[in-house]
């Protein structure tokens, strides 16, 4: 397998796993937030991410996710299932009930805690492939809960493995990421942040696919760049990109790892809240922004930014 046995690309949304007050799953949030996510345009999504929170949720919790996401979405757009854990074993079986339930494919990073070596890190994805040759492959490279970032030479090794056919970069190292793509992208599928003015600059250049992004809180706007890429049409995406850029300043730290108000899937429930989308809240380790100030500012920018429109709030500032 490599690029071509996959259509992946454009704008897709790394799935928030919504939770209630105590903790418990929300699947009908979740459906609703796929509902939402698919009436706005979005290409695809990645569910049992980061942005999902799959550290806090059990195997058996993490199976019924995957099932709820793939059963609602009934193949509109491709659901691809992240399956990282701290062992291949691990994956593995995580990933063979993906693709038993109609998954399009499945995600892992490198093991996390363990700091692996690159040797260990070919070896982990050569098991993970030797065991489910017929499912396409997306590394995900996410430094900050692997501690292990995946450079140009590791990828070029890493992609050679079939049926590894995507890369989702999140590197925090820019150049880095330009170089990946640039020597990986004839091979495998480019997820990553081409959607900033730079990065759109190295999307013209060197080529890429998409951006699997932690949520989306533009709605329409995020699939309307990639297709105004996909059409030549470079204004579009250059003024999205400089929005983009300057939201991001305001909301999040560089790299893009934390919220500049709370952790990330912390402060983007808060935003979901504000703009009616039905994300539910956080479970712990995570912590929910309750802190008003915080929320106040959060929802300033929100309004600065059209994201939120002050008309259609109530006394509590969450969309009408």
């Amino acid at each position: 397998m490599d690029r071509n046995d996959v259509s992946w690309r454009g704008y897709w949304v790394a799935c928030p796993t919504p939770y209630g007050e105590d903790g418990e799953l929300r699947l009908d949030l979740l459906e609703a937030l796929l509902e939402h996510y698919i009436e706005h345009g979005i290409h695809g999504a990645f569910v049992n991410g980061t942005t999902g929170e799959w550290f806090s949720q059990s195997h058996d919790e993490r199976r019924l996710v995957a099932e709820t996401a793939i059963r609602h979405v009934g193949g509109r757009i491709p659901v691809v299932i992240g399956c990282t854990d701290y062992t291949a074993r691990s994956v593995i079986e995580l990933a063979e009930h993906a693709m038993s339930v109609g998954a399009a494919g499945v995600g892992a990073s490198a093991p996390a805690y363990s700091r692996p070596l690159d040797d260990e890190i070919v070896a982990f994805f050569e098991d993970i492939a030797e065991a489910l040759p017929h499912a396409p492959v997306m590394i995900y490279n996410w430094p900050p809960g692997t501690n292990v970032d995946i450079g140009p030479e590791l990828a070029s090794r890493l992609v050679e493995i079939d049926p590894i056919v995507a890369i989702k970069d999140s590197t925090g190292n820019f150049e880095q990421f330009v170089e990946t793509t640039r020597t990986v992208v004839d091979r495998v599928r480019v997820m990553g942040p081409f959607m900033s003015s730079a990065g759109y600059e190295a999307l013209k250049q060197v080529g890429g696919d998409g951006f699997i992004g932690g949520g989306a809180i533009l709605d329409d706007d995020d699939p309307r760049f990639w297709e105004a890429h996909w059409r030549d049409d470079s204004a579009y995406c250059e003024a999205h990109s400089e929005r983009t850029d300057r939201i991001f300043e305001k909301l999040w730290l560089p790299g893009g790892w934390r919220g500049r108000f709370g952790h990330y899937q912390s402060q983007l429930k808060a935003i979901m809240a504000m703009i009616g989308q039905p994300g539910g809240t956080v479970r712990p380790p995570r912590l929910p922004v309750t802190n008003p100030d915080k929320l106040r500012q959060i929802r300033e920018i929100l309004i600065e930014e059209q994201i939120l429109v002050p008309e259609r709030t109530g006394a509590t500032g969450t969309a009408a």
